[in-house]
């Protein structure tokens, strides 16, 4: 290096390259796995926003809430809508055909002919209030009620 002239070594050297750290974990991701709260917060989303906001899987899982306590129902909510296709076919199925879903046993396939039931009746009961059949709509919405359960 003659005449005084730097090397550009010298030049980069008074700039220090620091690599960035990675960013800190969210405080809802640090300590606990994702599944934890997770009956807490569809029990609060269906209480805050209504049945609307959720999924068919996602209600049929709050249903199953109440049939087992405690092991995860969301794999099992959507091995139902999957084989039966639909909240009401779920509600329709026969509870030896529900029973061959696996992690659904006696008292499971019992609950969810009981809602059926209980679905069943409060349409019949809606109907009952209502003047009998007079368009054709209120005979399509009776025979897909009839039929879905």
């Amino acid at each position: 290096m003659t005449g005084g002239e730097e090397d550009e070594r010298g030049f980069f050297s008074e700039f220090p390259v620091a690599m960035p750290q990675p960013a800190p974990a969210p405080p809802w991701k640090a300590d606990k796995p994702h599944y934890l709260g997770h009956r807490d917060r569809l029990r609060n989303r269906f209480l805050e926003n209504g049945a609307t906001t959720l999924a068919d899987y996602e209600l049929l899982e709050l249903l199953l809430f109440r049939s087992i306590p405690r092991a995860d129902t969301k794999g099992i909510a959507k091995a139902l809508i999957a084989r039966f296709g639909s909240f009401a076919e779920v509600l329709g199925a026969p509870p030896h055909l529900l029973r061959e879903v696996r992690g659904v046993g006696d008292s499971v396939a019992l609950d969810i002919k009981v809602i059926a039931e209980a679905a069943r009746r409060m349409t019949r009961g809606e109907i009952a209030k209502r003047p009998l059949l007079g368009t054709w709509q209120q005979v399509l919405d009776y025979c897909r009620t009839a039929m879905a359960f």
